[in-house]
Formats: structure tokens, C-alpha cells, sequence
């Protein structure tokens, strides 16, 4: 996770004594690196509760196991995200036996998931959820533009998964969601939703509240007129400092901060 986080590609001024007000995590032990994944995963969840994202027993985040690879932790089917808390989360495989936890999964969950990170060597998290928004914005069966600095983050870095065959409940589907997807970040769902992923739960999370957020602005600026497009070349390079992974994990920190102050039950 580490590795890949670099403040320089994110216009960091220096001359601080801290270039950030954040510390990227190290750590000592695998069950150190285990239960800062869970947190954070606990955090998105009740994030993406307070931002209204959960829809009936719909949706779902996971995050990789650091020491068990083919197993990733994920929430239990039927909790509402406002009341995940760590104790709360449930550990599965690959092949869908459940290693940790009292509650069952969602099918979905595990169909389109376990192919993504079996797929996804580097992707830690993922994150799909049925916001209101991103499957209003999927039915309309096309990419994201680059009307706005926030959407420049997923220039040419997004896919459209141009099939909806109903509710995924077979990994086969999954697979075709996961090959679909290929080494992007992000893929809409058509009639369906967005799907995100990252180098850690906060880049997938950040990614996934910042694609929705551009799909509630390009429905207005389409209700309201012809929106103007950034042009390509402008558009890469606002890429480039808004969308890499640093900018994805970065940019999550203030508000896993807000909601640990808010809710620091969900440590429980």
C-alpha cells in the first residue's frame, strides 16, 4: 500500500514541517496492517451510510486480507452501513467459505468481488454501492466526461460495463464484470451503478463518493444546458495530478477523520 502513495504527484506545497497533516501507515506486523484495514473499512461503511448510499440490503465494500490473499473482508448482508462497526465485518474466500464472522454476505457481493481482487493482483479494495446518482447516471449507458477538475480524475480511466443481465449472482458474471474492468479504477455498471477500486480502502472509498458526486454534477449541467468540455489534452493532465493513488488516499483523510470524531463507536 505504501509503496504506491507519493505527495509529490499531488501538488504538495513544501516547506512545512509536515508536507501533510496525515501520516501514510506503516507498519510493524501483519495484524497491526489487518485491524487498520478493518477500521478503515468500518469508516468508509459509516461514511457511505451518512452520505445516503445504502439502498435495502444493496452494496457492499471489501478490503484484501494483508497476510491471506485470497481472502478479503467484507460487511454482512442486511446491517445498514450507519451501524457497521470493525466486530461487525465478516472474512471470506475465494471460493465463498466464511473464515471470520457470525452474519452471512451478500451473493452479489462475493459473485463480483472474489473475481475483482482474484483478478486485480494490486487492487486492496473495492467498492459498489447503489447510490442514487451513479444508477441514474448508469442508465444512460455512457462515460463520465470531462466537464469538471473532480471528473478529470477518471479520464480514461473508467469503463463502461455496457451489459445488464440482472442481479450478479454467479461469479461467471463477476468474471466478466472483473475482465471488464481491466487494470481501470473505476467501471459504471449500466443500469446498475459504479464500481470502484484502489491501492487501499481509502483510495477505493474516495474514488468511489467523487464518481458518484461527478455523476449528480454532469445530470445537472445536462438538465441545465449544453455542458462545455475540458478538452483532452487538459483533461490528462489534470489526470495526472487529481487521479493517481495518492490523490485517491489523500484526499479521504479529512473525512476519516470527521467521521472517527463523529461515530468512534465504529471501532467496536
Amino acid at each position: 500500500m505504501t509503496a504506491s502513495l507519493d505527495p509529490d504527484n499531488f501538488g504538495v506545497v513544501r516547506g512545512a514541517s509536515k508536507p501533510i497533516p496525515y501520516d501514510i501507515p506503516v507498519f510493524a506486523t501483519l495484524e497491526e496492517e489487518r485491524q487498520h484495514r478493518k477500521e478503515r473499512l468500518a469508516a468508509a461503511f459509516r461514511l457511505f451510510g451518512k452520505f445516503g448510499f445504502g439502498e435495502g440490503v444493496a452494496g457492499h465494500i471489501t478490503v484484501r486480507d494483508p497476510e491471506h490473499h485470497d481472502c478479503f473482508w467484507l460487511n454482512p448482508i442486511g446491517m445498514d452501513f450507519r451501524l457497521i462497526s470493525v466486530s461487525d465485518l465478516i472474512l471470506v474466500d475465494h471460493e465463498g467459505n466464511i473464515l471470520h464472522g457470525d452474519y452471512a454476505i451478500n451473493q452479489a457481493a462475493f459473485a463480483i468481488h472474489s473475481q475483482i481482487h482474484a483478478a486485480r493482483p494490486d487492487v486492496i479494495a473495492a467498492a459498489h454501492t447503489h447510490s442514487i446518482y451513479g444508477k441514474a447516471f448508469s442508465t444512460l449507458g455512457q462515460l463520465l466526461d470531462p466537464l469538471t477538475q473532480d471528473a478529470c480524475a477518471f479520464y480514461g480511466d473508467h469503463v463502461l460495463f455496457d451489459d445488464y443481465t440482472g442481479v450478479v449472482l454467479d461469479s461467471s458474471e463477476g468474471r466478466r464484470i472483473a475482465e471488464g474492468l481491466g487494470m481501470k479504477k473505476a467501471a459504471i455498471l449500466r443500469n446498475h451503478g459504479l464500481l470502484t477500486v484502489g491501492h487501499s480502502v481509502d483510495e477505493a472509498a474516495w474514488w468511489y463518493i467523487t464518481m458518484e458526486r461527478s455523476c449528480q454534477a454532469q445530470l445537472l449541467a445536462m438538465a441545465a444546458g449544453t455542458p462545455i468540455l475540458i478538452d483532452d489534452e487538459c483533461a490528462a493532465m489534470t489526470h495526472d495530478q487529481v487521479g493517481l493513488p495518492f490523490a485517491g488516499w489523500f484526499s479521504f483523510q479529512p473525512l476519516h477523520a470527521t467521521i472517527v470524531r463523529e461515530q468512534p463507536d465504529l471501532f467496536d
